[in-house]
Protein backbone atom coordinates (compact mmCIF):
# COMPACT_ATOMS: atom_id res chain seq x y z
CA UNK A 1 0.00 0.00 0.00
CA UNK A 2 1.85 3.03 -0.70
CA UNK A 3 2.00 5.95 1.11
CA UNK A 4 2.33 9.27 1.83
CA UNK A 5 5.19 10.76 3.25
CA UNK A 6 8.74 10.62 2.45
CA UNK A 7 10.26 9.49 5.84
CA UNK A 8 8.31 6.46 5.64
CA UNK A 9 10.14 3.43 3.43
CA UNK A 10 7.94 2.91 0.49
CA UNK A 11 8.34 -0.69 0.56
CA UNK A 12 6.70 -0.67 4.17
CA UNK A 13 3.23 -1.82 2.56
CA UNK A 14 1.86 -2.42 5.93
CA UNK A 15 2.16 1.50 6.49
CA UNK A 16 -1.58 3.30 5.52
CA UNK A 17 -2.34 5.46 3.13
CA UNK A 18 -3.19 8.99 3.65
CA UNK A 19 -6.25 8.52 2.16
CA UNK A 20 -7.04 5.35 4.35
CA UNK A 21 -6.39 6.97 7.45
CA UNK A 22 -8.44 9.31 7.13
CA UNK A 23 -11.28 7.57 7.00
CA UNK A 24 -10.38 5.82 10.14
CA UNK A 25 -10.12 9.42 11.96
CA UNK A 26 -13.44 10.05 10.17
CA UNK A 27 -14.88 7.28 12.05
CA UNK A 28 -13.19 8.20 14.82
CA UNK A 29 -14.49 11.85 14.53
CA UNK A 30 -17.93 10.57 14.03
CA UNK A 31 -18.21 8.54 16.81
CA UNK A 32 -16.29 10.29 19.40
CA UNK A 33 -19.28 10.79 22.01
CA UNK A 34 -19.39 10.48 25.76
CA UNK A 35 -16.46 13.21 26.79
CA UNK A 36 -13.01 12.52 27.34
CA UNK A 37 -13.41 8.85 28.67
CA UNK A 38 -15.15 7.61 25.82
CA UNK A 39 -13.17 9.28 23.36
CA UNK A 40 -9.80 7.73 24.78
CA UNK A 41 -12.00 4.26 24.79
CA UNK A 42 -13.12 4.81 21.11
CA UNK A 43 -9.54 5.64 20.03
CA UNK A 44 -7.86 2.91 22.01
CA UNK A 45 -10.42 0.98 20.13
CA UNK A 46 -9.67 1.30 16.54
CA UNK A 47 -6.13 2.40 16.62
CA UNK A 48 -4.97 0.22 19.26
CA UNK A 49 -6.85 -3.17 19.13
CA UNK A 50 -8.76 -3.12 15.42
CA UNK A 51 -5.37 -1.31 13.17
CA UNK A 52 -2.60 -2.24 15.63
CA UNK A 53 -1.23 1.58 14.52
CA UNK A 54 0.22 1.95 17.84
CA UNK A 55 1.33 -0.24 20.89
CA UNK A 56 -0.21 0.21 24.59
CA UNK A 57 2.75 1.51 26.14
CA UNK A 58 3.03 4.17 23.62
CA UNK A 59 -0.55 5.48 23.22
CA UNK A 60 -0.63 5.61 27.30
CA UNK A 61 2.94 7.29 26.79
CA UNK A 62 0.98 10.13 24.89
CA UNK A 63 -1.64 10.40 26.73
CA UNK A 64 -0.03 11.09 30.17
CA UNK A 65 1.54 13.79 27.77
CA UNK A 66 -1.80 15.09 26.51
CA UNK A 67 -3.06 15.10 30.01
CA UNK A 68 -0.43 17.15 31.17
CA UNK A 69 -1.66 19.94 28.54
CA UNK A 70 -3.89 22.59 28.86
CA UNK A 71 -7.45 21.82 26.47
CA UNK A 72 -8.95 18.90 25.45
CA UNK A 73 -6.46 15.95 25.61
CA UNK A 74 -8.62 13.20 23.61
CA UNK A 75 -8.26 16.05 20.61
CA UNK A 76 -4.47 16.04 21.43
CA UNK A 77 -4.02 12.64 21.66
CA UNK A 78 -5.82 12.13 18.46
CA UNK A 79 -3.55 14.69 16.94
CA UNK A 80 -0.49 13.25 18.52
CA UNK A 81 -1.03 9.79 16.46
CA UNK A 82 -2.06 11.60 13.35
CA UNK A 83 1.39 13.31 13.47
CA UNK A 84 3.54 10.33 14.18
CA UNK A 85 2.24 8.42 11.29
CA UNK A 86 1.42 10.91 8.58
CA UNK A 87 3.62 13.84 9.91
CA UNK A 88 1.68 17.36 9.80
CA UNK A 89 -0.66 16.85 7.46
CA UNK A 90 -1.34 13.48 9.52
CA UNK A 91 -1.65 15.47 12.73
CA UNK A 92 -3.51 18.42 11.29
CA UNK A 93 -6.48 15.56 9.45
CA UNK A 94 -6.98 13.89 12.81
CA UNK A 95 -7.66 17.36 14.88
CA UNK A 96 -9.68 18.47 12.20
CA UNK A 97 -12.23 15.65 11.55
CA UNK A 98 -11.72 15.03 15.15
CA UNK A 99 -13.53 18.59 16.03
CA UNK A 100 -15.05 18.81 12.84
CA UNK A 101 -18.84 16.88 13.41
CA UNK A 102 -18.92 18.24 17.00
CA UNK A 103 -18.49 21.38 15.84
CA UNK A 104 -21.20 21.41 12.70
CA UNK A 105 -23.53 19.59 15.30
CA UNK A 106 -22.82 22.31 18.31
CA UNK A 107 -23.36 24.90 15.72
CA UNK A 108 -26.62 23.74 14.19
CA UNK A 109 -28.15 22.94 17.61
CA UNK A 110 -26.87 26.63 18.81
CA UNK A 111 -28.94 28.11 16.19
CA UNK A 112 -32.13 25.40 16.47
CA UNK A 113 -31.43 26.89 20.25
CA UNK A 114 -31.29 30.53 19.73
CA UNK A 115 -34.63 30.28 17.82
CA UNK A 116 -36.47 27.93 19.13
CA UNK A 117 -35.39 27.30 22.54
CA UNK A 118 -34.82 23.30 23.44
CA UNK A 119 -36.64 20.77 20.63
CA UNK A 120 -37.72 17.66 22.47
CA UNK A 121 -37.08 15.50 19.60
CA UNK A 122 -33.43 16.25 19.32
CA UNK A 123 -33.53 16.20 23.43
CA UNK A 124 -35.01 12.56 22.87
CA UNK A 125 -32.50 11.26 20.56
CA UNK A 126 -29.40 12.85 22.70
CA UNK A 127 -30.92 11.35 25.56
CA UNK A 128 -30.60 7.71 24.24
CA UNK A 129 -27.12 8.52 22.83
CA UNK A 130 -26.08 9.64 26.44
CA UNK A 131 -27.39 5.86 28.28
CA UNK A 132 -25.80 4.19 25.49
CA UNK A 133 -21.97 5.83 25.62
CA UNK A 134 -21.95 4.18 29.83
CA UNK A 135 -21.05 1.45 27.84
CA UNK A 136 -18.08 3.12 25.77
CA UNK A 137 -17.00 4.78 29.61
CA UNK A 138 -17.09 1.23 31.17
CA UNK A 139 -15.49 -0.66 28.83
CA UNK A 140 -12.62 2.05 28.26
CA UNK A 141 -11.49 1.97 31.85
CA UNK A 142 -12.06 -1.82 32.16
CA UNK A 143 -9.71 -1.88 28.68
CA UNK A 144 -7.18 0.91 29.85
CA UNK A 145 -7.03 -0.42 33.51
CA UNK A 146 -5.77 -4.28 32.36
CA UNK A 147 -3.68 -2.42 30.02
CA UNK A 148 -1.59 0.20 32.37
CA UNK A 149 -1.87 -1.43 35.57
CA UNK A 150 0.32 -4.07 35.51
CA UNK A 151 0.97 -4.48 39.17
CA UNK A 152 -0.23 -3.56 42.78
CA UNK A 153 1.84 -0.48 42.83
CA UNK A 154 0.45 1.14 40.00
CA UNK A 155 -3.41 -0.45 40.88
CA UNK A 156 -2.28 1.59 44.31
CA UNK A 157 -1.30 4.94 42.27
CA UNK A 158 -4.68 4.24 40.47
CA UNK A 159 -6.88 4.16 43.56
CA UNK A 160 -5.17 7.03 45.24
CA UNK A 161 -5.52 9.05 42.36
CA UNK A 162 -9.28 8.66 41.83
CA UNK A 163 -9.86 8.92 45.77
CA UNK A 164 -8.07 12.40 45.52
CA UNK A 165 -9.88 13.92 42.73
CA UNK A 166 -13.27 12.22 43.41
CA UNK A 167 -13.37 12.47 46.99
CA UNK A 168 -11.12 15.26 48.08
CA UNK A 169 -11.50 17.34 44.87
CA UNK A 170 -7.86 17.63 44.21
CA UNK A 171 -6.68 19.56 41.39
CA UNK A 172 -5.62 17.43 38.71
CA UNK A 173 -2.27 19.36 38.40
CA UNK A 174 -1.55 18.34 41.77
CA UNK A 175 -2.40 14.16 41.49
CA UNK A 176 -0.30 14.44 37.95
CA UNK A 177 2.60 16.04 39.74
CA UNK A 178 2.42 13.74 42.95
CA UNK A 179 2.12 10.60 40.51
CA UNK A 180 5.09 11.91 38.89
CA UNK A 181 7.67 12.32 41.35
CA UNK A 182 6.53 8.94 42.77
CA UNK A 183 7.44 7.31 39.44
CA UNK A 184 10.62 9.26 39.82
CA UNK A 185 11.72 8.11 43.19
CA UNK A 186 9.89 4.55 43.06
CA UNK A 187 12.32 3.76 40.00
CA UNK A 188 15.43 3.84 42.44
CA UNK A 189 13.14 2.65 45.67
CA UNK A 190 11.32 0.14 43.76
CA UNK A 191 12.88 -0.75 40.52
CA UNK A 192 10.66 -4.17 39.70
CA UNK A 193 7.71 -2.20 40.39
CA UNK A 194 8.25 0.16 37.39
CA UNK A 195 9.18 -1.66 33.96
CA UNK A 196 11.83 -0.25 31.64
CA UNK A 197 11.29 1.31 28.66
CA UNK A 198 10.94 -1.35 25.38
CA UNK A 199 14.17 -1.68 23.55
CA UNK A 200 14.53 -0.55 19.88
CA UNK A 201 14.92 -4.24 19.17
CA UNK A 202 11.54 -4.89 20.65
CA UNK A 203 10.07 -1.75 18.59
CA UNK A 204 11.58 -3.14 15.88
CA UNK A 205 9.69 -6.55 16.31
CA UNK A 206 6.61 -5.00 17.41
CA UNK A 207 2.76 -5.85 15.90
CA UNK A 208 2.30 -2.39 16.47
CA UNK A 209 3.19 -0.40 12.98
CA UNK A 210 4.27 2.39 14.91
CA UNK A 211 6.65 1.23 16.89
CA UNK A 212 7.76 -1.58 14.20
CA UNK A 213 8.67 1.74 12.21
CA UNK A 214 10.37 3.27 14.54
CA UNK A 215 12.73 0.52 15.53
CA UNK A 216 13.25 0.04 11.84
CA UNK A 217 14.78 3.74 11.99
CA UNK A 218 11.53 4.95 9.79
CA UNK A 219 9.72 8.20 11.05
CA UNK A 220 12.20 10.25 11.35
CA UNK A 221 10.15 13.57 11.70
CA UNK A 222 9.86 12.11 15.11
CA UNK A 223 13.62 13.19 16.28
CA UNK A 224 13.64 16.46 18.17
CA UNK A 225 14.84 19.89 15.96
CA UNK A 226 15.87 23.35 17.51
CA UNK A 227 15.13 24.79 14.11
CA UNK A 228 12.33 23.02 13.31
CA UNK A 229 10.73 23.95 16.69
CA UNK A 230 11.03 27.58 16.57
CA UNK A 231 9.03 27.49 13.31
CA UNK A 232 6.98 25.27 14.44
CA UNK A 233 6.35 27.87 17.03
CA UNK A 234 6.30 31.40 15.04
CA UNK A 235 4.11 29.34 12.70
CA UNK A 236 1.30 28.64 14.72
CA UNK A 237 1.51 31.46 16.92
CA UNK A 238 0.42 33.21 13.94
CA UNK A 239 -2.70 30.66 12.78
CA UNK A 240 -3.81 31.19 16.35
CA UNK A 241 -3.38 34.62 16.77
CA UNK A 242 -4.12 36.44 13.73
CA UNK A 243 -7.75 35.70 13.44
CA UNK A 244 -8.32 37.72 17.08
CA UNK A 245 -6.59 40.38 15.58
CA UNK A 246 -8.51 40.78 12.89
CA UNK A 247 -11.74 40.43 14.57
CA UNK A 248 -10.39 43.35 17.33
CA UNK A 249 -9.47 45.22 14.23
CA UNK A 250 -12.64 44.83 12.82
CA UNK A 251 -15.09 45.23 15.41
CA UNK A 252 -12.79 47.02 18.29
CA UNK A 253 -11.42 46.14 21.13
CA UNK A 254 -14.40 46.41 23.26
CA UNK A 255 -16.83 44.06 21.00
CA UNK A 256 -17.73 41.00 22.69
CA UNK A 257 -16.27 39.43 19.79
CA UNK A 258 -12.65 40.68 20.44
CA UNK A 259 -13.16 39.71 24.15
CA UNK A 260 -14.29 36.21 22.87
CA UNK A 261 -11.50 36.06 21.25
CA UNK A 262 -9.19 37.54 23.79
CA UNK A 263 -10.37 35.48 26.60
CA UNK A 264 -10.87 31.42 25.16
CA UNK A 265 -7.49 32.23 23.89
CA UNK A 266 -6.71 32.90 27.05
CA UNK A 267 -8.15 29.63 28.73
CA UNK A 268 -6.82 27.69 26.04
CA UNK A 269 -3.14 28.32 28.11
CA UNK A 270 -4.03 28.55 31.58
CA UNK A 271 -6.97 26.06 32.07
CA UNK A 272 -5.20 22.40 32.89
CA UNK A 273 -6.89 19.40 34.06
CA UNK A 274 -8.73 18.27 31.01
CA UNK A 275 -12.51 19.86 30.18
CA UNK A 276 -14.12 19.60 33.43
CA UNK A 277 -11.56 21.65 34.87
CA UNK A 278 -12.20 23.95 31.94
CA UNK A 279 -15.80 24.43 31.92
CA UNK A 280 -15.65 25.40 35.96
CA UNK A 281 -13.54 28.33 34.79
CA UNK A 282 -15.50 29.07 31.88
CA UNK A 283 -19.04 29.21 33.14
CA UNK A 284 -17.76 31.20 36.47
CA UNK A 285 -16.20 33.88 34.11
CA UNK A 286 -18.90 33.52 31.29
CA UNK A 287 -21.91 33.38 33.18
CA UNK A 288 -20.73 36.33 36.26
CA UNK A 289 -18.37 38.61 34.72
CA UNK A 290 -19.33 39.23 31.48
CA UNK A 291 -22.96 38.16 31.97
CA UNK A 292 -22.72 36.44 28.38
CA UNK A 293 -25.07 33.87 29.08
CA UNK A 294 -27.13 32.53 32.17
CA UNK A 295 -26.78 29.42 34.27
CA UNK A 296 -29.72 27.52 32.89
CA UNK A 297 -28.00 28.20 29.76
CA UNK A 298 -24.69 27.26 30.35
CA UNK A 299 -26.22 23.58 31.97
CA UNK A 300 -28.20 23.63 28.29
CA UNK A 301 -24.56 24.05 26.48
CA UNK A 302 -23.08 21.10 28.35
CA UNK A 303 -26.02 18.80 27.97
CA UNK A 304 -25.93 19.46 24.26
CA UNK A 305 -22.11 19.00 24.24
CA UNK A 306 -21.98 15.87 26.46
CA UNK A 307 -24.30 14.32 24.03
CA UNK A 308 -22.45 15.06 20.76
CA UNK A 309 -19.60 13.71 18.56
CA UNK A 310 -16.73 15.79 19.83
CA UNK A 311 -14.81 16.76 22.65
CA UNK A 312 -16.67 18.02 25.83
CA UNK A 313 -15.11 20.59 25.70
CA UNK A 314 -17.12 22.28 22.76
CA UNK A 315 -19.64 23.60 25.05
CA UNK A 316 -17.50 26.51 25.01
CA UNK A 317 -18.42 27.18 21.12
CA UNK A 318 -21.82 26.63 22.48
CA UNK A 319 -21.04 29.79 25.11
CA UNK A 320 -19.25 32.14 22.34
CA UNK A 321 -22.66 31.59 19.81
CA UNK A 322 -24.83 32.78 22.20
CA UNK A 323 -22.80 35.39 23.94
CA UNK A 324 -22.12 36.94 20.54
CA UNK A 325 -25.87 36.55 19.83
CA UNK A 326 -27.41 38.54 22.33
CA UNK A 327 -24.84 41.17 22.65
CA UNK A 328 -22.82 41.59 19.83
CA UNK A 329 -24.12 44.78 18.27
CA UNK A 330 -22.19 45.60 15.36
CA UNK A 331 -23.53 42.60 13.04
CA UNK A 332 -26.85 40.82 13.19
CA UNK A 333 -27.75 38.18 15.67
CA UNK A 334 -27.15 35.49 13.82
CA UNK A 335 -24.26 36.55 11.64
CA UNK A 336 -22.41 37.11 15.03
CA UNK A 337 -23.36 34.02 16.65
CA UNK A 338 -22.02 31.94 13.65
CA UNK A 339 -18.92 33.97 14.21
CA UNK A 340 -18.63 33.71 17.61
CA UNK A 341 -19.06 30.25 16.82
CA UNK A 342 -16.29 29.67 14.87
CA UNK A 343 -13.84 32.41 16.63
CA UNK A 344 -14.08 30.68 19.87
CA UNK A 345 -13.41 26.80 18.43
CA UNK A 346 -10.79 28.10 17.04
CA UNK A 347 -8.76 30.06 19.12
CA UNK A 348 -9.42 26.64 21.54
CA UNK A 349 -8.07 24.36 19.57
CA UNK A 350 -5.19 25.88 17.47
CA UNK A 351 -3.07 25.68 20.51
CA UNK A 352 -3.60 22.00 20.91
CA UNK A 353 -1.69 21.57 17.58
CA UNK A 354 1.01 24.21 18.88
CA UNK A 355 1.53 21.82 21.79
CA UNK A 356 1.72 18.36 19.45
CA UNK A 357 3.33 19.45 17.05
CA UNK A 358 6.30 21.34 18.87
CA UNK A 359 6.54 19.03 22.01
CA UNK A 360 5.91 15.20 20.69
CA UNK A 361 9.31 14.92 19.51
CA UNK A 362 10.47 15.87 22.78
CA UNK A 363 8.32 13.56 24.92
CA UNK A 364 9.04 10.39 22.07
CA UNK A 365 13.05 11.27 22.57
CA UNK A 366 12.65 11.45 26.68
CA UNK A 367 10.90 7.65 26.09
CA UNK A 368 13.54 5.48 26.85
CA UNK A 369 15.25 7.62 29.48
CA UNK A 370 14.33 5.34 32.91
CA UNK A 371 13.33 7.50 34.89
CA UNK A 372 11.17 9.74 32.97
CA UNK A 373 9.62 6.52 31.62
CA UNK A 374 8.87 5.17 35.12
CA UNK A 375 7.28 8.97 36.45
CA UNK A 376 5.36 8.87 33.16
CA UNK A 377 4.35 5.09 34.22
CA UNK A 378 2.98 6.07 37.54
CA UNK A 379 1.43 9.40 35.81
CA UNK A 380 -0.78 6.50 33.16
CA UNK A 381 -1.52 4.78 36.24
CA UNK A 382 -2.66 7.82 37.81
CA UNK A 383 -4.80 8.50 34.74
CA UNK A 384 -6.44 5.36 34.57
CA UNK A 385 -8.18 6.79 38.46
CA UNK A 386 -9.05 10.37 36.68
CA UNK A 387 -10.47 8.57 33.58
CA UNK A 388 -12.20 6.47 36.31
CA UNK A 389 -13.38 9.59 38.05
CA UNK A 390 -14.46 10.99 34.45
CA UNK A 391 -16.39 8.06 33.88
CA UNK A 392 -18.25 8.07 37.20
CA UNK A 393 -18.94 11.58 36.61
CA UNK A 394 -20.55 10.84 33.04
CA UNK A 395 -22.65 8.31 34.89
CA UNK A 396 -24.19 9.76 37.82
CA UNK A 397 -25.36 12.57 35.33
CA UNK A 398 -26.69 10.22 33.02
CA UNK A 399 -28.73 8.17 34.70
CA UNK A 400 -30.20 10.30 37.48
CA UNK A 401 -31.96 13.27 37.63
CA UNK A 402 -30.69 14.67 40.59
CA UNK A 403 -27.02 15.09 41.86
CA UNK A 404 -26.04 16.54 45.19
CA UNK A 405 -22.65 17.52 46.64
CA UNK A 406 -21.88 15.82 49.82
CA UNK A 407 -19.79 15.77 52.94
CA UNK A 408 -16.52 18.22 53.95
CA UNK A 409 -15.18 17.74 50.27
CA UNK A 410 -18.22 18.13 48.50
CA UNK A 411 -18.08 14.73 46.76
CA UNK A 412 -20.79 13.93 43.83
CA UNK A 413 -23.76 11.37 44.80
CA UNK A 414 -26.69 10.56 43.71
CA UNK A 415 -30.29 11.14 44.76
CA UNK A 416 -31.03 7.12 44.74
CA UNK A 417 -34.66 7.95 44.18
CA UNK A 418 -34.19 9.82 41.12
CA UNK A 419 -32.57 7.63 38.98
CA UNK A 420 -33.87 7.22 35.06
CA UNK A 421 -35.25 3.52 34.63
CA UNK A 422 -35.10 4.48 30.87
CA UNK A 423 -31.40 5.34 30.73
CA UNK A 424 -30.47 2.85 33.23
CA UNK A 425 -32.16 0.19 31.09
CA UNK A 426 -30.77 1.70 27.36
CA UNK A 427 -27.27 1.86 29.31
CA UNK A 428 -27.60 -1.79 30.43
CA UNK A 429 -28.68 -2.85 27.19
CA UNK A 430 -26.08 -1.32 25.43
CA UNK A 431 -23.59 -2.58 27.35
CA UNK A 432 -24.89 -5.85 26.91
CA UNK A 433 -24.82 -5.66 23.16
CA UNK A 434 -20.86 -4.59 23.44
CA UNK A 435 -19.57 -6.30 25.94
CA UNK A 436 -21.46 -9.97 24.72
CA UNK A 437 -22.46 -9.32 21.60
CA UNK A 438 -19.78 -7.46 19.86
CA UNK A 439 -22.10 -5.05 18.05
CA UNK A 440 -20.19 -1.79 16.58
CA UNK A 441 -20.53 1.55 18.52
CA UNK A 442 -22.72 2.70 15.69
CA UNK A 443 -25.24 0.79 15.55
CA UNK A 444 -25.64 0.93 19.35
CA UNK A 445 -25.48 4.45 19.69
CA UNK A 446 -27.92 4.55 16.34
CA UNK A 447 -30.34 1.97 17.94
CA UNK A 448 -30.18 3.48 21.74
CA UNK A 449 -31.11 7.03 19.99
CA UNK A 450 -33.81 5.53 17.80
CA UNK A 451 -35.67 3.36 21.04
CA UNK A 452 -35.25 6.39 23.13
CA UNK A 453 -37.24 8.75 20.74
CA UNK A 454 -39.74 6.19 20.03
CA UNK A 455 -40.43 5.42 24.02
CA UNK A 456 -40.35 8.65 25.13
CA UNK A 457 -42.92 10.34 21.91
CA UNK A 458 -45.34 6.96 23.24
CA UNK A 459 -44.63 7.73 26.72
CA UNK A 460 -45.52 11.98 26.28
CA UNK A 461 -41.74 13.30 27.01
CA UNK A 462 -38.54 12.95 29.61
Amino acid sequence: MATTTDHIDPRAAEVPSLREATRVWMKVGLLSFGGPAGQIALMHRELVERHKWISDQRFLHALSYCMLLPGPEAAQLAIYIGWMLHRTRGGLIAGLLFVLPGFVTILGLSIVYALYGQVPVIAAVFFGLKAAVLAVVVEAVLRIGRKALKNRIMVGIAALAFIGIYVFRMPFPLIVVAAGTLGALGRWWLPRGFSPPASTAMDASSEYLIDRLIGQGQLRHTKPSARRSIRVTLIWMAIWLLPVMAVIGAFGFRSVLAQEGIFFSQTAVVTFGGAYAVLAYVAQRAVEHFHWITPGQMLDGLALAETTPGPLIMVLQFVGFMGAFHHEAALSPMAAGVVGSILTTWVTFAPCFLWIFLGAPYVEALRGNRTINAALSAVTAAIVGVVLNLSVWFSLHALFREVHRWGAWSMEVPQWRSVNLLALLLAVLALVAMLRWKVGMGWVLGGSGLVSVVYISLAGGL
